[in-house]
């Protein structure tokens, strides 16, 4: 499983209104596409695992999901419908400690 020291982003500091990525969402964006490792995505249905490292717990973690995953689908070029399964963990870390760790598979 991959590592990224990075504190997750919630979907809720993602838009402006309605249409607008607020700049905290580009900026995290921007930071992600220089860290993501490098990695294969194969071909067809994939699952995906995410854990995430948070200091404040108040997030839903599915809102922590889409903007993460966005910006996968960014880096390595593949459309996101593709994945039929994930899993979602968040946990509870001292802050400026915030991590996601995330593994991509085949089905």
């Amino acid at each position: 499983m991959s590592k990224l020291n990075i504190k997750p982003m919630s979907v809720n500091q993602v838009w402006q209104g309605k249409r607008f990525k607020t700049k905290s969402y580009k900026q995290y964006r921007a930071d992600l596409q220089k860290i993501l490792p490098p990695l294969k995505i194969p071909d067809g249905e994939l699952k995906v695992n995410y854990l995430f490292g948070v200091s404040n717990m108040g997030s839903d973690v599915d809102n922590l999901v889409k903007p993460f995953q966005d910006s996968l689908q960014e880096k390595y070029g593949f459309n996101d419908s593709k994945i039929i399964e994930f899993t979602a963990k968040k946990v509870k870390v001292k802050k400026c400690d915030e991590f996601i760790q995330f593994e991509i598979e085949g089905l």
